[in-house]
């Protein structure tokens, strides 16, 4: 190979590319049990702790487009998760907040951050180690957002 900067290995992209595939990988049981999937508890997870948010507010906390995520809340009100409705203040405006049942996975969820961070603590990482990488990573989205803002 001529450019060694073009090889797999040399890359920052695809460790961060896979190893996220493999943390949602190994939430999969823990969702599974629960009967939703990855974006459906990540959309679960910002209703339980801000209550009510538009459309747009949890597309930008999730970092994703509106055109992504208005699909996934379209079927978790079809499947009782989330209720939707119009704002009365703005009605170009949709409010998303937790349904009853949705509200009852909250419980059920709660042992889940611990118990993956109990199984990512058999690698060679210490739990400390883990929580120093989430805030790198976390630096990093906001520099990367910041940037893109600018």
């Amino acid at each position: 190979m001529s450019y060694e900067q073009l090889k797999l290995s040399n890359q920052l992209c695809f460790p961060m590319y896979a190893a996220s595939r493999l943390i949602t990988r190994e939430y999969q049981p823990f969702l599974d049990a629960l009967g939703i999937t990855y974006p459906q508890y990540l959309v679960l997870m910002v209703l339980w702790e801000h209550g009510e948010k538009s459309v747009n507010e949890i597309a930008n906390t999730l970092l994703l487009n509106t055109n992504t995520i208005t699909p996934l809340l379209k079927r978790m009100e079809k499947i009782g998760l989330i209720e939707r409705e119009r704002s009365l203040q703005d009605e170009r405006k949709i409010l998303v907040c937790v349904s009853d049942k949705g509200k009852e996975l909250e419980e059920k969820a709660a042992s889940i951050p611990m118990q993956l961070i109990q199984n990512l603590g058999k690698s060679k990482l210490s739990i400390n180690d883990l929580m120093t990488l989430r805030n790198q990573l976390n630096d990093l989205i906001d520099f990367l957002q910041n940037k893109e803002s600018k």
